[in-house]
């Protein structure tokens, strides 16, 4: 079944006042040729910030984040792995950051995922920056496989403010993407449904050149809640 894009986007349009006023609210992703950064210490802090983010207080974490990365040596994948076991456990007592032991092991976690990746690819950000654009599911099984708690929603949503080209499938997003007609199920976990979203959203990119990012958002504006209503003020 072929779905087009097209009255998506159309719906999407009218709801927010107009095509122009739609394409205010989205930004694009970087080229691919920007997303090498000299250090990996940003994918880094980006991991850990969307894994303690994840069912909190996602303002009280963005306050606080000048404190983790200060606890956290800056996120050097290198410095976090020489820790001593002495180091750790301080930094799971220091009041300047968030004390959940899980999400603090996963730090560390990430950071030897982190330097995995650079003895293979030379840097994290090679790895994901040559990543093929049409398997974004791909990389995020990756990202879930040897990644720690970058499954569902969090490795999408930190590539995205990577500036990567991802789309996330949000509440809004399944919807929409039940609505046109995608026989997936309302919480798309299985293999299965992952691929039917990628191939869609494939389909999507070549009909009209937009990126993931771009038709994510743009799904997401065209359905329930999510739009811009003059009179109530909601988005």
């Amino acid at each position: 079944m072929t779905i087009s894009f097209a009255p998506i986007q159309a719906r999407a349009a009218r709801r927010n006042g107009s095509l122009e006023a739609l394409e205010k609210r989205i930004s694009e992703p970087l080229p691919p040729a920007q997303l090498s950064p000299p250090d990996d210490d940003r994918y880094l802090s980006m991991m850990a910030k969307v894994v303690f983010q994840a069912g909190f207080v996602w303002r009280v974490i963005e306050k606080k984040w000048p404190e983790f990365e200060t606890v956290f040596l800056g996120f050097d994948p290198e410095k976090l792995l020489l820790l001593s076991p002495e180091q750790i456990e301080a930094i799971g007592k220091d009041k300047r950051i968030v004390r959940n032991h899980q999400k603090i092991n996963s730090v560390l976690a990430n950071a030897l995922y982190i330097y995995d990746q650079q003895q293979q690819y030379g840097s994290f950000s090679a790895m994901v920056a040559n990543w093929p654009h049409d398997d974004l599911l791909g990389l995020c099984q990756h990202l879930k496989k040897y990644g720690s708690r970058l499954g569902g929603r969090s490795g999408p949503r930190m590539l995205r403010n990577m500036g990567v080209d991802a789309y996330i499938l949000t509440t809004d997003v399944v919807m929409c993407l039940r609505d046109a007609g995608l026989d997936i199920a309302e919480n798309p976990t299985s293999l299965r449904d992952q691929k039917k979203v990628q191939q869609l959203f494939n389909e999507w990119h070549e009909q009209s050149g937009l990126s993931f990012t771009h038709l994510s958002r743009i799904c997401a504006y065209s359905i329930g809640r999510n739009y811009a209503d003059h009179k109530t003020g909601e988005n």
